[in-house]
């Protein structure tokens, strides 16, 4: 994830937000992070592989959805809700409480329980260590 790319605010597209959108597990994540609190890669738990959980992350920050930072060896997320709402007035808390109504995601939560692991590679679908 050195040099990922996260689109400007004016370069987020409809389109992709909702291509992003259209998977459980992805609307799962933004449930997560709709608390406005950054999540390091680790807290995150879904019912996928970690290197799944690496791909469905890179699809969100690639739509604009997310934005990802990396600290050394381990990488943070955020939902960028301001960037949303100004761009697509709605469309966030919409699919949010649609989502919550019918529980899409809500196999996705936090690994409170359970030591932090990283994903594959440092913040990247493929390549580098593995936590083990």
């Amino acid at each position: 994830m050195r040099n990922a790319r996260h689109p400007e605010r004016n370069e987020i597209e409809v389109l992709s937000v909702m291509g992003a959108l259209s998977d459980p597990i992805r609307v799962g994540l933004v449930r997560v992070l709709a608390d406005g609190r950054e999540r390091g890669w680790g807290e995150l738990r879904a019912p996928v592989a970690k290197s799944t959980l690496s791909h469905h992350l890179s699809v969100l920050r690639d739509a604009g959805v997310t934005r990802t930072r990396q600290e050394g060896t381990r990488c943070f997320v955020e939902l960028r809700r301001e960037d949303l709402d100004a761009r697509f007035p709605g469309l966030l808390s919409a699919v949010l409480n649609a989502a919550d109504a019918a529980g899409v995601g809500a196999g996705v939560g936090l690994a409170h329980d359970t030591p932090a692991a990283l994903p594959d590679g440092p913040c990247a679908p493929t390549g580098g260590p593995r936590a083990r």
